[in-house]
């Protein structure tokens, strides 16, 4: 005679939920990052054709986006990187509109998952913005947006999930600490690459 197991049930620590606001901002983060992918890759299509992007980013000739576009580092992978954005910033809209629509929250695995693509994303822009400064000797304007839009984005998702427990009991303190000091964080990165850029480019007089 066989008795039927019941399966086990997910514990409820195992399912986390972000509150509103948070969900709200990873929305807004991903439409208006998803924006200006399109809008960088339209104009990315004008400098190959020589046609007019829908909205011309040539401010000064160290703020404009064709030297950056056209080099090897805006097209990382063979194609344009704001390809890369119009697919990945549906990311943050999914995973908003996701907490908002599940009262019991997701799984570890899947803030897990959506936490690692916004850090790669965060290293990606850090990444361009180096080689804008020091090696292309330009500023991108649409590229600036995405890298205002990601920078919070990733210390939000990270402090979020860290406090959470999203990757163990261990790192809540470590969370609490980082949200309650993200608007600082956030703005000491935005400066350290605006200071970095005014020393090497003088885009201030270039304006």
């Amino acid at each position: 005679m066989t008795t039927d197991v019941p399966r086990p049930r997910d514990r409820e620590d195992d399912r986390h939920r972000p509150g509103r606001g948070v969900a709200v901002f990873w929305i807004v983060a991903g439409v208006l990052g998803w924006v200006v992918s399109f809008l960088l890759y339209h104009e990315y299509i004008g400098q190959l054709t020589g046609g007019d992007a829908l909205i011309s980013c040539d401010i000064s000739p160290i703020v404009t986006c064709g030297p950056n576009l056209l080099t090897p580092g805006g097209n990382l992978l063979g194609f344009s990187n704001s390809i890369i954005g119009i697919v990945l910033f549906t990311g943050p809209i999914f995973a908003g509109v996701s907490a908002l629509a599940s009262r019991a929250g997701m799984q570890k695995w899947y803030w897990r998952t959506y936490a690692a693509f916004v850090a790669g994303a965060f290293v990606f822009v850090h990444v361009l913005a180096y080689r804008s400064v020091f090696e292309y000797g330009s500023l991108c304007p649409w590229c600036m947006v995405i890298w205002l839009v990601t920078i919070p984005l990733f210390w939000t998702v990270a402090g979020w999930t860290l406090r959470a427990g999203v990757w163990g009991s261990a790192g809540r303190g470590a969370g609490r600490i980082l949200l309650s000091w993200l608007p600082l964080i956030v703005i000491v990165d935005y400066l350290v690459i605006a200071v970095a850029a005014q020393l090497r480019l003088d885009v201030i007089g270039s304006l």
